[in-house]
């Protein structure tokens, strides 16, 4: 299971599963994925218990 992220510098695309991995991106520096992983990380839960409805 997988989520895009989308921003206005560009995307970027998470495993969620098994664990929480960066698979691929365009636009985005370092700087700014380690914020979206980490948002990512909190709401992991949520994100798939709402994909999997």
């Amino acid at each position: 299971m997988h989520i895009h992220v989308v921003s206005p510098d560009g995307e970027a695309k998470f495993w969620l599963e098994p664990t929480i991995s960066l698979a691929n991106f365009y636009g985005l520096t370092k700087k700014k994925l380690n914020p979206l992983r980490k948002t990512v990380e909190r709401h992991k839960n949520y994100l798939s218990s709402t994909l999997l409805i």
